[in-house]
């Protein structure tokens, strides 16, 4: 097992973008090259950057935990914008906000104990 493995933020990290594949299923298909894909490619980004990170000085890793957390927020904007399009409801949208939320805390805090 790799060390970024380990991490709690990666394994949430992983389980988000499994619920983002998941909901962006039931989205219309005129939406596949537009907000699905950024959605799925942010979501991915969040647990990619993750990866890419652990494996470089700790100066770099917290470059890329920058670039993850901004994939998450990027995550935050697109379900907004799902909830507007009623692509998802309140409960889904309530849901994956808390554990972006928790995601972007995760992140900070991992960003602290290595800085």
């Amino acid at each position: 097992m790799h060390n970024f493995e380990k991490l709690n933020v990666y394994q949430r990290s992983l389980n988000i973008v499994d619920d983002i594949y998941e909901i962006t299923k039931k989205y219309p298909k005129d939406e596949m090259f537009l907000l699905i894909n950024q959605f799925r490619r942010a979501a991915v980004s969040i647990a990619l950057n993750i990866t890419e990170g652990s494996g470089r000085s700790k100066k770099e890793f917290v470059h890329f935990l920058n670039m993850s957390r901004t994939s998450a927020y990027e995550c935050v904007a697109l379900i907004q914008i799902s909830l507007r399009r009623k692509y998802i409801d309140e409960e889904k949208y309530s849901y994956l906000y808390d554990e972006l939320e928790i995601i972007i805390k995760m992140i900070n805090k991992l960003k602290s104990s290595i800085a």
